[in-house]
């Protein structure tokens, strides 16, 4: 990425104005009286974040659906529509995205091994749109065949395969920019045999170019630079956090997550018990995996992107950690 333009300074305007955590006023020991004490990562909590939006807006996006018991054959239903829509992306930046029923990411969508998913598709947008889903399906299911005019509409449907975090994404020509301006979201297939209890979420990682260079001036998990800096999500100590994690950053060969304090079970794609336990993975464009944390600390600890100027452009928040 270059020089970053005016607009992807906002942030970083807000981080570098906003005010110390700590409870008192003066230099920390050790410090020497150095003015930036009071300033990076630790100062990014909270009403001085530079994040759109109010608390509870991304809930239908952090929280997937429930799962459902294995029935073969069950037909699971969701209605999906290509809309043009200007998004707020950072405080104060717009973005003219192409959505998935207004939204970027789009809906979660989730469904048990052998169900029949049934997504009902209409083009309400400028531009030929489809819907190609990561997994198991018939060529005429694939999204690259059946493209949907505007105007037009197309019923996909064929059994949920294999288990495992997958996801979906517009595939009509040119393909990045499909993707980059919005249209892709989570797709859960849950295994026969239920995964263990656990408090679930979806991160979707994404970047936005908005200056038209083919490099991103901003970074999110799903879709608003800083937003769970600003509201961070809270957990039990005593509860296991699984994160449906997946990629769909245009521009960037690769993004990544990071947890400070913790290590967790990374199960890449999701679809084998067989897992890395470790801090940090990285994922290129289409890749997803399961996260599984159990906590061993209560507190607030940030997660991030490994790419520090991912961080400083948006993608980072925090868990707070509760004991019961």
């Amino acid at each position: 990425m270059g020089a970053a333009p005016v607009i992807a300074a906002i942030p970083m305007a807000g981080l570098a104005a906003a005010p110390a955590l700590s409870g008192g006023s003066g230099p920390s020991a050790g410090t020497g009286g150095d003015a930036h004490v009071a300033m990076g990562h630790a100062s990014m909590v909270g009403d001085a974040v530079p994040a759109p939006g109010g608390p509870g807006d991304l809930d239908d996006l952090l929280t997937p659906p429930p799962a459902l018991p294995h029935q073969p054959g069950r037909v699971r239903r969701y209605t999906l529509a290509a809309l043009d829509r200007d998004i707020e992306i950072a405080s104060g930046v717009t973005f003219p995205a192409w959505t998935y029923n207004g939204t970027v990411p789009g809906p979660v969508i989730r469904a048990t091994e052998d169900d029949i998913l049934e997504v009902e598709f209409t083009n309400a947008g400028s531009h030929p749109h489809t819907i190609h889903f990561h997994g198991i399906h018939p060529s005429n299911m694939d999204g690259v065949f059946e493209i949907v005019e505007p105007g037009e509409a197309f019923t996909y449907r064929f059994p949920a395969r294999p288990y495992g975090m997958q996801l979906y994404h517009c595939h009509a020509a040119p393909l990045k920019k499909h993707i980059h301006k919005g249209l892709y979201g989570a797709f859960i297939i849950d295994p026969p045999m239920p995964r263990r209890p656990a408090r679930e979420i979806v991160l979707v990682m994404n970047g936005y170019d908005t200056d038209g260079d083919g490099e991103n001036n901003f970074y999110s998990v799903n879709g608003r630079a800083f937003y769970y800096a600003k509201y961070p999500i809270r957990v039990r100590r005593s509860e296991t956090l699984r994160i449906y994690l997946a990629n769909l950053t245009e521009f960037d060969l690769i993004n990544s997550f990071h947890l400070h304090g913790e290590f967790f079970r990374y199960y890449r794609t999701g679809s084998t018990d067989q897992f890395d336990y470790t801090d940090t993975v990285m994922q290129c464009q289409g890749e997803r995996g399961i996260i599984e944390i159990d906590w061993h600390n209560a507190g607030r600890f940030m997660f991030h992107a490994h790419q520090s100027e991912f961080t400083d452009l948006g993608w980072m928040g925090f868990f707070d950690v509760a004991d019961d």
